[in-house]
């Protein structure tokens, strides 16, 4: 296959939302795709993403990454989040259809279609967990990912309020803005419990599944990829004095990847060199 470059085209995710996707496939390409899904608060460009993708290109992987439809960005604005109320109204299941639209349209990309990894980071490492039984996915590699959905929400008079109020905000660090979340995320999220259930994805997943986190996690503790190691009967690989990016920040200037993150991308690479099937 000839070399590829596909940058901010269009797919159509959740709700008929349209949000964007890159895709490249380099000249000397594995016929392996690495799919790539962002965290909260996150897009394809944040930090030192397209360094990871350069990572595995430079390997003759092709790789495709998206922001999810709902993350608060735009078509026109896809950097940071000028649109709060499309953040306000995403949820978990609006980010399980949007990989499945993903990989829709990477079969329109690529033909024959073939194997599909996934790295998903944070909250999309529960999103790759749940895709699990796609057949289309054949490995998936978990950064720093969460366990449980259920805990990702407020309780008892918490969840009252806001249940009442029908807005509670969460201020971005970076760049200071109150960010919506709509009590609509918690109803879907009692709507589709079975579905959304990692622990249960865990359990029947029948294919080879990585996970990383670092130790020094203040986001997403260590032990959530603890847990998920154990429903997996697997590794669970710890970096040392890491945090939730393993190094990244937004912006990231430097050409190179944070120590941490090229650590996780060497041993992320030798679990998707391993041949299974043997």
């Amino acid at each position: 296959m000839k070399e590829l470059i596909l940058k901010n085209q269009i797919y159509t995710g959740s709700n008929n939302r349209q949000s964007l996707v890159d895709l490249t496939i380099p000249a000397d390409y594995v016929e392996k795709i690495i799919v790539f899904c962002h965290g909260h608060m996150g897009y394809k460009d944040w930090g030192a993403w397209n360094l990871v993708e350069k990572f595995y290109t430079n390997l003759g992987f092709g790789f495709c990454k998206y922001n999810v439809s709902h993350n608060g960005g735009t078509i026109s604005e896809p950097i940071d989040f000028s649109d709060l109320n499309a953040f306000g109204e995403n949820n978990y299941s609006k980010e399980l259809y949007d990989l499945q639209q993903v990989l829709n349209w990477l079969e329109e990309q690529v033909s024959p279609l073939p194997d599909i990894y996934l790295i998903g980071h944070s909250r999309a490492g529960g999103i790759a967990l749940l895709s699990s039984s796609d057949p289309r996915i054949k490995k998936i590699a978990t950064w720093a990912s969460i366990c449980d959905i259920e805990k990702r929400f407020p309780e008892g008079k918490q969840l009252q309020v806001w249940k009442t109020q029908g807005t509670r905000y969460i201020e971005n660090s970076r760049t200071h803005q109150k960010m919506p979340h709509f009590y609509s995320q918690y109803e879907d999220f009692e709507a589709n419990k079975d579905k959304l259930n990692i622990e249960k994805a865990c359990l029947a997943c029948k294919i080879p599944v990585f996970v990383v986190h670092g130790d020094a996690d203040t986001s997403v503790d260590i032990e959530e990829s603890r847990l998920i190691s154990s429903w997996l009967k697997t590794r669970l690989f710890e970096i040392e004095e890491s945090n939730h990016t393993f190094g990244a920040t937004q912006p990231w200037e430097s050409p190179e990847l944070p120590e941490h993150l090229e650590k996780v991308c060497h041993i992320t690479l030798g679990f998707f060199l391993i041949d299974y099937s043997i």
